[in-house]
C-alpha cells in the first residue's frame, strides 16, 4: 500500500526551529546572547531565532575543533572505523529525509518535491560515497636504492572551515563534510545566516549516528562576523569556500592576513548553453529551461548564456520561451510546484534589478519579467527570456543568480567558442551537436571546469566539480576532493646493511 501523500503545510506548522549553535556536540546560545530572526522567503512566516555568531563563538567552535583533532578521537581512529559512523550518519540522514526536505524548502523557498528528491538523497549520497571511499586510498612507496624506504603518505590537514551558501544548503555542506570528515579532519561549518536550519539538524544526526563530539560544529552567524571570524582564525588549518567571487578574494585575504591558511574556493559562473543547428533543438530547448529554471536560476552553474546560430536563433529563442510558463513560480509546499521562491526580498530585487537593465540595454524579453504571487507574502519572479542579448549588456556578463535567461547569436564555431570564453567565469558549459568532431572541439576549446555535450548537469558525486579563471580554484566531489583536506608527507628511512 503507498503512503499518502504528507500535507506539508500541515507539518510546516507544526515544525520546531532550533537555531542554537552546536560546539562540541552540544546545542548552545551564542555567547553574547545575541539572535537573528529568520523569517520563510515562500510567505514570510517567522521560522524561528537564529544564534547570531560571533568571533568568540567561532573560538569555542575551534577550540573544540582543534581539541578533537588533538587527541585523535576521530582522526585516530581506523578508516573503516570512521566509514562505518559516515555510513549510519548517511543512513539517518534519509531516515530524516521528511523533515530535513521541510526544514530546507521554509528555509530558502525551494519546492518540496525538489527539496525530497534531489537535495536530501544527494546530501546522504555524497557522505555514504566519501565513507566507501576513504578505506579504498592508498598510499605511496618511491622508487629508491636498497638502502632506503621512502613513503609517501596522505594526513589529515587538522582543522578545517567550511562556509556554504544558501541554495543548496545540505548538498554543499555535504561536499566539504563528506571528504573532510572521511579524511579524519575536524570541522567547524558556518552556514549562511539566509538558511541556517539544516545544517544544524545535520549536526545533530551526525552526533546521533556515533560522529565523536567537537568533530562536528556549526556556527550560524552572518558572514561578516561569523565568516569574517572562522576565515581569519590561526588556529584552522583551511577554508572551504563556496559563494560569490567577491567574497572569494576576501577569503583569499584573510588567509593572507592570518595563518596563510589553505583557501578553496567554489564560486560564481556564467555558464554558455551552445546549439549548433545540427542539434536535437527540442530536446535542447527542453534541457535548457530546465536547467536555467530549475532552483529559481540560483545556481552557480545555471546555463544563464544561451548562443545559438544564427540560422535556428529566432526559432529557438521562441521555443525556449514558449516553455517558460511550465516553470510559473507557485507554492513551495505543493508538491506540484517546479519552481518556488527565491531567498529573501534582497535577491529578489537584484534580479528584478537585472531584468529591468536588460531592458534598459536594448534587449528584447519574450517571456516574464516581473515579480509573480506579490499577494502571498513570499519572493518569486516570473521565468524570463531575453532575446537580442549581446555579450557587453550586464545580463550576459554577470552572475544574476536568478530565472534569466539571456539569447545570444553566433555565425559560426570560432565566434561561438570565443563568446563563450569571453567571460569572468569558466564553471560550465554545454555543446548540442551531433556532430562527434565538432563537439569534441568545442569541448576542448572551452575554458569551463566541466563541459556538457547532449545534456546538462547529469554528472555524478564520481567526477569533480569546479571551475577555471573566477570560478574558483580546487575541486569538489569525486576522489580528487581529498586533495583539499589532506597534507602530503614524506618519511625517508635510511636501511643500514646487515
Amino acid at each position: 500500500m503507498n503512503n499518502p501523500t504528507p500535507n506539508w503545510r500541515e507539518r510546516a506548522a507544526a515544525l520546531a526551529f532550533d537555531g542554537r549553535a552546536l560546539v562540541d556536540g552540544q546545542r548552545v546560545a551564542g555567547v553574547s546572547g545575541e539572535t537573528f530572526e529568520k523569517r520563510s522567503p515562500i510567505d514570510g512566516r517567522r521560522l524561528g531565532d537564529v544564534v547570531r555568531g560571533r568571533a568568540e563563538d567561532v573560538d569555542r567552535a575551534v577550540a573544540a575543533a582543534r581539541a578533537a583533532f588533538d587527541d585523535r578521537r576521530w582522526a585516530g581512529k581506523a578508516p573503516a572505523v570512521r566509514k562505518k559512523i559516515l555510513q549510519r550518519f548517511a543512513d539517518a540522514i534519509l531516515a530524516a529525509k521528511e523533515e530535513l526536505a521541510l526544514l530546507e524548502t521554509l528555509d530558502m523557498g525551494k519546492p518540496i518535491r525538489w527539496s525530497l528528491a534531489v537535495d536530501v538523497p544527494a546530501t546522504a549520497r555524497c557522505i555514504a560515497w566519501y565513507a566507501e571511499a576513504v578505506d579504498k586510498v592508498y598510499d605511496e612507496i618511491a622508487p629508491t636504492a636498497d638502502n632506503a624506504l621512502a613513503l609517501i603518505t596522505r594526513e589529515p590537514m587538522g582543522v578545517v572551515g567550511a562556509i556554504v551558501p544558501w541554495n543548496y544548503p545540505m548538498i554543499m555542506a555535504a561536499w566539504k563534510l563528506g571528504p573532510a570528515l572521511a579524511a579524519g579532519n575536524s570541522v567547524v561549518l558556518k552556514p549562511s545566516e539566509k538558511s541556517p536550519f539544516t545544517a544544524l539538524r545535520l549536526a545533530e544526526i551526525a552526533i546521533e549516528a556515533g560522529l565523536p563530539p567537537g568533530v562536528f560544529n556549526v556556527v550560524p552567524g552572518y558572514g561578516g562576523e561569523a565568516g569574517e571570524a572562522l576565515a581569519l582564525h590561526p588556529d584552522v588549518d583551511a577554508i572551504g569556500f563556496t559563494g560569490s567571487t567577491r567574497i572569494g578574494r576576501r577569503m583569499l585575504e584573510y588567509s593572507g592576513r592570518s595563518n596563510l591558511k589553505r583557501v578553496y574556493n567554489e564560486l560564481g559562473g556564467k555558464s554558455a548553453f551552445l546549439v549548433f543547428p545540427d542539434a536535437d533543438l527540442g530536446r535542447a530547448a527542453e534541457t535548457v529551461a530546465d536547467s536555467i529554471f530549475f532552483n529559481q536560476g540560483e545556481s552557480c552553474n545555471a546555463p544563464s548564456r544561451l548562443l545559438v546560430h544564427d540560422s535556428i536563433a529566432d526559432e529557438f529563442a521562441a521555443r525556449v520561451a514558449a516553455l517558460a510558463p511550465k516553470y510559473t513560480p507557485a507554492d513551495p509546499l505543493d508538491p506540484a510546484t517546479v519552481m518556488g521562491a527565491l531567498v529573501d526580498e534582497q535577491q529578489m530585487s537584484t534580479v528584478l534589478g537585472y531584468i529591468d537593465a536588460g531592458l534598459a540595454e536594448g534587449a528584447s524579453c519574450l517571456a516574464g519579467g516581473r515579480r509573480a504571487r506579490a499577494d502571498s507574502g513570499g519572493f518569486y519572479v516570473e521565468p524570463t527570456v531575453f532575446a537580442g542579448v549581446t555579450n557587453t549588456m550586464r545580463i550576459a556578463r554577470e552572475e544574476i543568480f536568478g530565472p534569466v535567461l539571456s539569447v545570444l547569436r553566433f555565425a559560426d564555431e570560432a565566434q561561438a567558442v570565443a563568446m563563450a570564453n569571453a567571460s569572468a567565469y569558466g564553471l560550465q558549459a554545454s555543446v548540442w551537436s551531433d556532430n562527434v568532431h565538432r563537439a569534441h572541439r568545442v569541448a576542448r576549446a572551452l575554458r569551463a571546469g566541466t563541459v556538457h555535450v547532449n545534456q546538462y548537469d547529469e554528472d555524478d558525486i564520481t567526477v569533480p566539480f569546479g571551475g577555471y579563471k573566477q570560478s574558483g580554484n580546487g575541486r569538489d566531489k569525486s576522489l580528487h576532493a581529498f586533495d583539499k583536506y589532506t597534507e602530503l608527507k614524506t618519511t625517508w628511512l635510511r636501511i643500514n646493511p646487515a
